[in-house]
């Protein structure tokens, strides 16, 4: 679902950025007023875990794979504005650093994944929980619609940015200069994927994860309205279940390596695109490689390694990434959070 750059159009890219700036200021102002100092172990560990399980790479039939976002349980524990920031800090590293979606992108898949996101699930949750008392099984169901109905939300967006391109940029002889499917293609592929895989993989473990929390401190279920609170065992908790989630991200290499699953529908670099297509779109040659990040596919050790080495450096990549996110959440949350008197 990370569009890569070259993929849409600047008739698209660049709107989206128009959009997405007033959101990104409107979500630094409404965190501010509503996110606590205490709350903010949990937005960098929701920026974290929203960045570790997108590395989850889970093959689907027809050779491509997938993730989670982890949007959706985000914006039920600390509602969808601090899902935005959360979430699009995910996104900013991913892109700059690992090259995990585009520059000139960075907007629509911040749209994508966090906004439409957060707020189809925030909203799909209030509706199916109702009044239900924090620890009833209805919250496990509305966890489960949350994610399921998020992702596929997303999902949707994503399909129609790509199938609008071949209608509002071509070359003269035709020829889309972008992303080169047609919505009639885009829309079924990936509407296909996340009905019937991804949202299932999403809703499970928004469900999971709030039936723990019912058990574990229900109080982080009322986050979002102000009158929770995360004990410091909680915390600790969360971060070691976050850490044993790092560990595992090698999966992320070996499923795809197994299953032989190549990139996300959509994720294509310009010779994998030539293959399907026969040509490589004239626009995506001039923005496919703006940018060059530094590790990209989270791979110190470059292309061409053995699965052995690209683990390791999954591990590494894993480590940093969560690094980082903790560090830009914390001074994010010092900057925007209400300090409370003591």
């Amino acid at each position: 679902m990370h569009i890569p750059d070259g993929y849409l159009s600047p008739q698209t890219f660049l709107p989206l950025y128009g959009v997405m700036v007033p959101v990104w200021t409107a979500a630094a102002r409404k965190v501010r007023r509503t996110l606590r100092t205490r709350h903010v172990p949990l937005l960098a560990l929701g920026a974290a875990f929203s960045f570790v399980v997108m590395m989850f790479n889970i093959p689907a039939p027809g050779g491509t794979s997938g993730h989670a976002v982890g949007a959706a349980i985000v914006a039920i524990l600390l509602g969808p504005w601090a899902a935005c920031v959360a979430v699009s800090l995910a996104l900013v590293i991913q892109a700059l650093l690992f090259g995990d979606g585009g520059i000139t992108t960075l907007a629509a898949n911040a749209f994508n994944m966090a906004v439409v996101m957060p707020f189809v699930a925030y909203y799909a949750y209030r509706l199916v929980a109702g009044n239900s008392p924090a620890g009833s099984p209805r919250r496990v169901v509305a966890g489960f619609a949350a994610g399921y109905l998020a992702l596929n939300a997303a999902a949707l967006y994503a399909a129609v940015m790509f199938g609008i391109q071949p209608l509002i940029a071509s070359a003269p002889d035709g020829r889309p200069l972008y992303a080169p499917y047609p919505l009639s293609v885009t829309v079924p592929a990936m509407a296909l994927q996340h009905l019937l895989l991804f949202g299932l993989i999403e809703g499970v473990a928004t469900a999971l994860i709030i039936r723990y929390l019912q058990g574990a401190d229900a109080a982080l279920l009322s986050l979002n309205g102000g009158g929770g609170e995360a004990s410091a065992g909680t915390v600790q908790r969360l971060r070691f279940g976050l850490g044993v989630l790092a560990l595992l991200t090698p999966l992320g290499v070996v499923l795809p390596w197994i299953f032989q699953a190549k990139s996300g529908w959509g994720e294509w670099g310009a010779a994998e695109l030539a293959r399907l297509i026969g040509f490589v779109p004239g626009g995506m040659k001039r923005l496919g490689e703006l940018w060059q990040a530094p590790l990209p596919d989270y791979a110190f050790a470059g292309p061409g390694a053995g699965v052995v080495t690209a683990c390791l450096a999954y591990l590494l990549s894993a480590g940093l990434g969560i690094a980082l996110l903790f560090f830009c959440a914390r001074a994010c949350g010092r900057l925007l959070t209400v300090r409370e008197e003591k």
